[in-house]
């Protein structure tokens, strides 16, 4: 039977690059979307139409504890069998701190923290099975430090801690690794003006930006590494170097 990953948030951007990279490597993929049904239905048909059977979607919203649990119980169902858990959804927006709520800190902590820690937990044994993997998408400004983003960099930051401790509790059956972008695309409904472009271009010494894919090879490279956990590995075109 072919392998199977749960990429979360897998109908744009990062999570369907992935799932293609996956998908060509021969896996079934199970897509998770909160919102996106007909972008996530229409990448479903597209693996389906090359390889029957290959995808089915699973919405749920990360922030819900409910959505969470029936998210596993599904991804459970769909084929018996999960070799690779992708946590890619992430919620993202500024709080400053005068302005920070507890809806702020229960959207972002759901998505980018809670539900990961949940769904892992949740799939444990299908993934021990397996010999599975754990990949976790953080992000490389956490160790910076960004102002007006308290409560994401604390659950990014907290990803990336249970990143390592998973990584010692769950071996040597499961390993458990993150994967830190850094300038890869433009926030969802932001447009970087030229000057800012450029600005981020030249702290990176590579001397661009990154696309989804440099993202989506490091992550399949790590899911078939088998002598590698715990790690978290900045894949920034150098930025994170100072």
């Amino acid at each position: 039977m072919n392998k199977v990953v749960l990429i979360t948030g897998a109908a744009h951007r990062i999570g369907k690059e992935t799932a293609k990279v996956f998908f060509d490597a021969g896996w079934n993929i199970i897509i998770h979307f909160n919102r996106s049904e007909a972008a996530a239905k229409e990448l479903a048909d597209q693996f389906n139409n090359l390889r029957e059977g290959s995808a089915c979607i699973v919405q749920a919203d990360l922030d819900v504890d409910q959505d969470v649990e029936r998210l596993i119980k599904e991804a459970r169902d769909a084929y018996n069998r999960i070799d690779a858990l992708i946590n890619n959804a992430s919620s993202f927006f500024p709080t400053p701190l005068q302005e920070i709520s507890y809806e702020d800190w229960n959207k972002l902590m759901g998505s980018n923290l809670k539900g990961p820690l949940f769904i892992t937990r949740g799939l444990a044994d299908l993934l021990k099975s397996s010999n599975g993997s754990v990949i976790n998408i953080t992000d490389i400004n956490i160790d910076k430090g960004m102002p007006g983003y308290s409560i994401y960099s604390a659950a990014k930051g907290g990803l990336k801690a249970i990143t390592k401790v998973l990584a010692k509790e769950l071996a040597p059956d499961i390993r458990v690794n993150a994967v830190a972008p850094g300038a890869i695309l433009e926030p969802p409904g932001r447009t970087w003006t030229p000057e800012e472009l450029a600005n981020i271009v030249s702290k990176i010494p590579l001397n661009r930006i990154g696309n989804e894919s440099d993202i989506a090879n490091t992550v399949k490279f790590i899911v078939d590494s088998k002598y590698i956990t715990g790690q978290t590995i900045n894949v920034d075109g150098g930025r994170s170097l100072g």
